[in-house]
């Protein structure tokens, strides 16, 4: 699968429109390593289409695993009383808490 590389001018502009649509702020003398560095990925991305990739499967995961999940086990390191020993306000089982919904 090739990528349609098209080759693009990254000068002061263009580094500050992405940085604006990424919602990230920049000091104006780090402008021109972040337009290098732009450069340097779109030169990697040039040099990727140089590879013949057409039998080569879409890499999904980085490994032949997917959803390894853990076992949950139920743990009780604290105790009822202990939990309740420093809340602020209680009931005599409940922590109390301000009134959040209006009805």
């Amino acid at each position: 699968m090739k990528i349609n590389y098209v080759h693009m001018n990254i000068d002061t502009d263009t580094v500050q429109k992405i940085a604006h649509l990424a919602r990230l702020e920049f000091q104006e003398n780090d402008l021109e390593a972040i337009k290098e560095d732009l450069e340097k990925i779109l030169d990697f991305m040039k040099k990727l289409n140089e590879l013949n990739t057409d039998n080569v499967e879409p890499l999904i995961y980085m490994t032949g695993e997917s959803n390894i999940l853990r076992i949950d086990r139920e743990i009780q390191e604290i105790s009822h009383e202990e939990a309740l020993k420093n809340a602020p306000k209680k009931d005599s089982d409940y922590f109390r808490v301000p009134k959040v919904i209006d009805l």
